[in-house]
């Protein structure tokens, strides 16, 4: 037992402090192209590279801390079962779900419910965005224990690359090496805007249009036959690709002009991170939920027609597209790995030492009794 605490433990400030034991529970890679994915693998990665904790993957509930990235029943339970704090991801809310998956009102209520449910029972909630703290404490969550974290990208698997492996990239996807290209990143859903991409397209056809992302959800994504029509025939300037690996999806961005998203609905969504990593200017639908992540540094449309200005300024304007750039590179600046890493050891740093406060305070009580 000595020896299992010994490698347990690490110098920190010249003396030693115990290793915090966090276990990732997560089936969030499991499914492809889903942003939530995405996000989780970052933030593991991220975490790893702090010697401070010791990191585990599903594992056993003999951990300081579980952190639950998924809303998977048996991660439910395990939460409840264990003796560890418990951290929960919120990577939805409960109306966001509307637009995305289509399921009968009772099953999809009851869901709803279950994730409130777990959302309450868990000693810390990380929010991606600000915004849905207010929405959350409506849920009946308490405030006090909702923390803001950002998403993080790796800049070494984001980045731009030169202009002749540029080209070669444009060509293995059948892609001119004068077009102008416009991509979006994102399941095919309705929440997504694909719809209104579509259409944009249509009013463009001067421009290449290029979807990544495909039916993660299958049959019970929102929109499926009306979608399923679109991405089996579409327009002749644009191009579904399906489900790209992550580990290719630098690749697209690269291919890629411009970034546009259309959705009505999103939390943070990863695939913003990772453009602007390559400096690719954004046109965004104008959400509020942007406002407090993004500190306006992307154009934003209300409606196709004003998508449809904004892409052409960037497409025929060498100063507006630059503008977008020197935008983009100031989001990718501010979510550095150095400033997110800080945020999650603080963080991680407090619920383990509040955890074990509150661990000796019963143990104490149980004495006195």
């Amino acid at each position: 037992m000595a020896m299992a605490n010994a490698r347990r433990m690490i110098k920190r400030g010249g003396k030693l402090v115990e290793k915090i034991k966090i276990n990732m529970l997560s089936s969030a890679d499991k499914v492809d192209g889903q942003g939530v994915g995405s996000a989780y693998l970052e933030q593991v990665n991220l975490i790893r590279e702090c010697d401070r904790f010791e990191v585990t993957i599903n594992g056993s509930s003999d951990c300081d801390i579980q952190h639950i990235h998924t809303v998977d029943p048996w991660n439910y339970l395990k939460m409840k079962g264990g003796k560890a704090a418990n951290v929960c991801y919120v990577h939805f809310l409960p109306d966001t779900l509307d637009g995305s998956i289509e399921l009968p009102k009772a099953i999809f209520k009851i869901f709803k419910k279950y994730v409130i449910e777990l959302y309450k029972s868990a000693d810390y909630l990380i929010v991606v965005n600000p915004i849905f703290i207010e929405p959350l404490t409506q849920y009946g969550v308490k405030r006090e224990k909702m923390v803001y974290i950002p998403n993080y990208v790796s800049k070494q698997d984001f980045y731009a690359k030169p202009k002749d492996e540029v080209k070669q990239c444009r060509s293995r996807y059948g892609i001119d090496e004068d077009a102008f290209v416009v991509i979006g990143v994102g399941q095919v859903q309705t929440r997504k805007g694909v719809l209104d991409f579509i259409d944009v397209a249509k009013r463009m056809k001067d421009v290449t249009f290029v979807w990544c992302g495909g039916f993660s959800f299958g049959r019970i994504t929102d929109g499926y036959e009306e979608l399923k029509k679109i991405v089996d025939n579409p327009p002749e300037n644009v191009k579904f690709l399906g489900i790209i690996p992550r580990d290719q999806m630098n690749d697209i961005y690269n291919i890629a002009d411009v970034l546009f998203m259309p959705s009505y609905n999103e939390l943070f969504p990863m695939s913003i991170l990772e453009a602007v990593n390559l400096h690719k200017p954004l046109v965004l639908r104008d959400l509020t939920l942007y406002e407090d992540i993004l500190f306006h540094n992307y154009f934003a449309g209300h409606d196709n027609e004003a998508f449809c200005e904004l892409l052409r300024k960037c497409k025929e304007d060498p100063k507006v597209y630059a503008q977008g750039q020197k935008m983009s590179q100031a989001i990718s600046e501010y979510y550095s790995k150095e400033n997110v890493l800080k945020i999650w050891i603080d963080f991680y740093t407090k619920v383990h030492e509040e955890h074990q406060a509150k661990r000796n305070r019963k143990k104490r009580r149980k004495v006195i009794k």
